[in-house]
């Protein structure tokens, strides 16, 4: 009688697969109604938002650029109020349609995983009662390859602008539209919080800005976000 073969342990979902689940975990169990840290939408305008992302490429591109915009938003709209929640919900959680990029692992790493994670958190952090959760290394290593993201976001703060994580390490993510002279910050925080803070979520993040006053208060008055 010949051996069987162990089939090895699971490989564990890439970053931005776990993420997918948490999320879709979290719009569950919220409901269609809740409020979310996406200005004024609720959990079922995300659900639509993340459907017509990844399934809707000619209504996509407007999520980015502003002249496209109005239809992307129209389509959205749609979405939301034609499709029941949980269809919107599982269709997020089998992942994009055969057609899709998005199917492309490289692609799912490299546009998904600060996506999802945001959005999560999203989700999360606009309960009255939440707290940070500890994040894996993967996906902190993975947000930090990303976090570059920053500078299409803040190219538009005056003053430069520097994330700083509790190792140390750095990266310098805005130049600053008025030139060295108007001063440097460093926004120092976990790399789930950095991330969250460079992507408009300057509430929730907890991170904690230094440099000169002028410099820091012309950021904290700067308004941005994606």
């Amino acid at each position: 009688m010949s051996e069987s073969r162990s089939a090895g342990p699971a490989r564990a979902p890439r970053p931005a697969q776990a993420e997918r689940a948490l999320l879709c975990d979290a719009l569950t169990e919220r409901g269609p109604a809740a409020p979310t840290e996406c200005a004024g939408w609720t959990t079922a305008d995300l659900a639509a938002h993340l459907v017509v992302r990844e399934g809707r490429p000619d209504a996509a591109p407007g999520i980015l650029l502003p002249p496209l915009a109005r239809y992307t938003e129209r389509v959205r709209r749609r979405t939301a109020a034609r499709v029941p929640f949980d269809e919107l919900v599982e269709r997020v959680r089998q992942g994009p349609p055969r057609f899709s990029p998005y199917r492309v692992p490289v692609v799912d790493n490299n546009a998904n995983t600060v996506e999802f994670f945001v959005h999560h958190e999203d989700v999360r952090r606009a309960s009255a009662q939440w707290e940070p959760r500890e994040l894996t290394s993967e996906l902190e290593q993975a947000l930090w390859a990303r976090i570059k993201i920053a500078r299409f976001v803040l190219r538009n703060v005056p003053v430069e602008v520097n994330l700083v994580r509790p190792d140390g390490r750095a990266a310098r993510v805005a130049r600053g539209r008025r030139g060295p002279s108007a001063g440097s910050v460093r926004v120092h925080g976990p790399v789930g919080e950095l991330v969250l803070w460079a992507l408009g979520r300057t509430d929730v993040a907890r991170v904690r800005p230094t440099g000169p006053t002028a410099a820091v208060n012309a950021l904290t008055e700067a308004g941005w976000g994606l």
